[in-house]
């Protein structure tokens, strides 16, 4: 702009050097397209200054909204911050609170099945002691002794069924802690699941069936327990656990088990192997084993 400027200041002053030889006419003619142009001009640069400004203010503007935008980032970082710092301390609370509740239910579980296993051990002895009073008073009327007997046994495992009904309460509740667990593994999915708890309640579930097993069906209270273990079997498997069902299947030596005992069976074709005890459940947690099952196995010969 300067340089224009200075260009039409050195083409007036040509003209002024050689308006002496002209005429006013002819000198007007002459100044007056380079007026005009230096009017342009002066109107041009007017409006490129107008123009700066505007920018200069709009810039000054973007400059306040990116300061703006840097606080309130920084504002987040720090909220974010916090915040995850609280959700660890709470994390850490529920898993400490979790841990002091499984050490309550193993302590409680243990006690109860100490509980279980003398009363079955009872029952035992009490049969056996029935039973010799039966040979002493062999020449007493069998029939109405065998009744008795009966009856008895009845009231056994009716008491038994009792026991038993009231485990299956108490594990129920150890059920909504392993549910408990599990949500907390969904808010912290690199941690390793605990498996202890739900193998307790299996071993125990395996314990009460093995005892039906050798009920009469026709004891008062049976098919309620029965259901009651059949709702505890749902609901680990509502949690991920599997108890699969492996009394009564042929054994064959391609199965992942434990054989802890072999009986000799005459009543079972030669060479036929059946599993007809179950010692230790086999448990799989997502479709994976964490528990191989431990079995008694009945051999034809």
């Amino acid at each position: 702009m300067k340089r224009q400027i200075t260009f039409a200041i050195f083409l007036i002053s040509s003209f002024c050097a050689f308006a002496q030889g002209l005429t006013k006419e002819d000198l007007d003619k002459e100044i007056k397209p380079l007026t005009e142009k230096v009017n342009s001009l002066q109107a041009e640069n007017r409006k490129l200054k107008s123009e700066i400004r505007t920018l200069n203010s709009k810039l000054s503007i973007a400059n306040k909204n990116i300061d703006s935008l840097r606080i309130n980032t920084k504002d987040n970082i720090n909220a974010i911050t916090q915040t995850a710092k609280q959700l660890g301390i709470q994390i850490k609370e529920t898993g400490d609170k979790n841990e002091g509740k499984i050490t309550e239910v193993y302590a409680s579980l243990s006690k109860n099945s100490l509980y279980g296993i003398i009363g079955v051990l009872s029952a035992i002895l009490l049969s056996g002691l029935l039973y010799w009073l039966l040979i002493k008073r062999q020449q007493t009327d069998k029939t109405d002794f065998i009744d008795k007997l009966s009856k008895t046994k009845s009231s056994i495992e009716e008491s038994l069924v009792k026991e038993f009904g009231k485990h299956t309460e108490l594990m129920d509740s150890q059920l909504h802690l392993i549910k408990q667990q599990r949500t907390t593994l969904q808010d912290t999915p690199n941690a390793e699941p605990d498996h202890s708890l739900a193998l307790k309640v299996a071993s125990e579930i395996n314990l009460i069936e093995r005892n039906i097993n050798l009920m009469d069906s026709k004891t008062k209270g049976l098919k309620q327990l029965q259901a009651s273990v059949g709702k505890l079997k749902d609901n680990l498997s509502a949690n991920g656990y599997e108890m699969p069902e492996l009394l009564g299947k042929a054994f064959n030596q391609g199965m992942r088990v434990i054989v802890a005992t072999s009986i000799p069976d005459e009543n079972l074709e030669k060479g036929q192997e059946i599993i007809t005890k179950i010692l230790v459940p086999q448990i799989n947690y997502n479709d994976k084993m964490v528990q191989t099952a431990q079995i008694e196995v009945s051999v034809g010969y």
